[in-house]
């Protein structure tokens, strides 16, 4: 369906989606003949209709959107193949996209929706378990620190999105074998959430006594755009390093709030009137450049002067400005994700469908239908990354051989063949196939 280089199919002048495009039913018809396609023509034509549902809602054309939503739900479902499945989530996201041009209809919908913190662990608990990308991640992190923390008797751990003890009970057990002795440990966990970060204290605690390991654990209730870095109380003396899982994507967010008031600033000082589009503040002139945010997160870090600071990111470009950029982006990365659930796991599992609607469809949704601050899931790929650090003054630290066979032996331990580990820039992606998902990427201060 796509390209190598990450273009749709439907795109070109052969495209069998030619012969699809002179075929869309009109309103109210049975759409019989939708029915009848085989997987891959069906496959094909939704992503014609995905596009061109989208071309017609960047384009304010309501009417013909809701017509290729109409068709779309024709052929979509939460439970089919792989294209179903993911259609009905762009869908799901292009209409809520609309339903955001009507700010009280949308309000009024969601009015009664209930977030849970329970069951947003449990989701992040079923993606943990059924992929091995943070495996990996936390197995290439841990080997990281320790042997950036070689010989070092006081060891200060600050995880920016504690949400998951395994990492940290695998870096205890490890710790505890050392030559030399286990160091004192501390680590410092960050989560809006006290219920999460009370149940990794307590978890952590209870392996750190079992090896008797001296342990700390401080607990940061907060976002990461408003942490207070006085919280982390990091000491003189102490060996630090830093862990950052799926996090600092969302604080290009921060930067695209401070265009818009800036913009709107400008426009009302310079006597013009101001209205925001739903693109006004991604496609403003400010926003590209703009990462004040971001740069003053790296330069706060920075200043901790860590030993060593690992890096988990999503390999895509879903930060791009127009809504057809990330939606084709998307449309590309999200395929992966689901056919690695399609190689693995039974279409009826009630495990498998929640991830892909509390976790994919809940990112899908902010990529495609948000835009302003509210657009949190600005995944980049590596190369931006490493620009970024490189200005922050961190020098990038080869992942070492031995981490490298670790991750590698914990995927040929998956029995299958898709998931792929390929060095690029003395940093690591994570595949499914040749296609890269996740980038796992070492620093360490520069001076």
């Amino acid at each position: 369906m796509f390209h190598d280089d990450g273009s749709s199919s439907v795109t070109s002048s052969s495209s069998p989606l030619q012969f699809f495009s002179t075929m869309s039913p009109s309103l109210g018809s049975p759409y019989q003949w939708l029915r009848e396609l085989k997987s891959e023509e069906r496959g094909l034509y939704l992503i014609h209709l995905l596009l061109s549902c989208a071309n017609h809602v960047a384009n304010g054309s309501l009417e013909n959107a809701n017509l290729a939503l109409d068709q779309i739900s024709q052929l979509a479902s939460p439970d089919g193949d792989t294209m179903q499945r993911i259609a009905a989530y762009f869908t799901e996201a292009l209409a809520q996209r609309i339903l955001k041009s009507w700010p009280g209809l949308h309000k009024a919908l969601n009015s009664t929706r209930i977030s849970s913190v329970s069951e947003e662990m449990l989701v992040r608990k079923l993606f943990f378990d059924m992929f091995p990308f943070l495996k990996v991640a936390f197995v290439l992190t841990n080997q990281a620190i320790i042997e950036a923390m070689e010989g070092e008797k006081v060891v200060h751990v600050i995880d920016l999105n504690a949400a998951e003890p395994a990492q940290w009970i695998a870096l205890i057990q490890a710790l505890s074998t050392r030559p030399e002795g286990p160091p004192h440990l501390r680590i410092t966990g960050i989560h809006p959430q006290k219920e999460v970060l009370d149940q990794i204290a307590h978890r952590l605690t209870e392996e750190a006594e079992k090896l008797d390991i001296p342990f700390q654990f401080n607990s940061v209730v907060s976002k990461l755009e408003n942490l207070d870095f006085d919280k982390l109380r990091v000491k003189t003396g102490e060996a630090l390093a830093i862990s950052s899982v799926l996090q600092l994507h969302s604080l290009l967010a921060a930067d695209d709030y401070a265009s818009l008031i800036a913009l709107k600033n400008s426009l009302l000082a310079n006597g013009y009137g101001y209205s925001q589009s739903p693109d006004s503040v991604s496609s403003s002139p400010l926003s590209p450049n703009a990462s004040a945010k971001m740069d003053s997160f790296l330069n706060s870090l920075w200043g901790l002067s860590p030993k060593i600071m690992v890096v988990t990111e999503q390999d895509s470009n879903h930060n791009g400005l127009t809504l057809m950029e990330r939606l084709l982006e998307a449309l590309y990365s999200y395929a992966a994700l689901f056919d690695c659930l399609e190689s693995s796991v039974s279409r009826i599992s009630m495990e498998r469908l929640k991830v892909e609607k509390m976790l994919f469809g809940e990112e899908i949704k902010n990529i495609i239908a948000c835009e302003g601050f509210e657009r949190k899931e600005r995944h980049e790929k590596l190369e931006k990354w490493i620009q970024r650090f490189d200005l922050a003054c961190f020098g990038n630290v080869p992942l070492s051989y031995c981490g490298m066979l670790q991750a590698r032996r914990l995927l040929q331990s998956y029995n299958c063949d898709g998931y792929r580990i390929a060095e690029d820039n003395r940093c690591v992606l994570i595949c499914w196939h040749d296609r890269p998902l996740f980038s796992v990427s070492a620093w360490s201060c520069r001076k």
